[in-house]
């Protein structure tokens, strides 16, 4: 079974734990992070700050890169988002 999960599963090009940072780290962070990964990778950005909910929604909208999926497990929130 695992093997078929890591076979669907897009590949995370790069990890940002911004968990613990206040606006705007969390987006400065990533906005590095992006930099290192090929266009079309995936960034993994894991999150505190209840801000970057609609931060990331308006970073992504305004960079160009696809916010892919947002998820919150209690404080933790999840972002994965495609390089442009």
């Amino acid at each position: 079974m695992d093997t078929l999960e890591t076979m669907t599963e897009p590949e995370i090009g790069a990890r940002v734990d911004a968990r613990g940072l206040s606006c705007p780290m969390p987006i400065v962070k990533t906005a590095q992070a992006i930099k290192t990964v090929a266009s079309g990778a995936l960034v993994e950005v894991l999150a505190t700050d209840p801000g970057s909910l609609k931060d990331f929604t308006a970073w992504c909208r305004s960079t160009g890169n696809e916010l892919v999926e947002q998820a919150a497990d209690g404080t933790v929130y999840r972002f994965v988002i495609r390089r442009k």
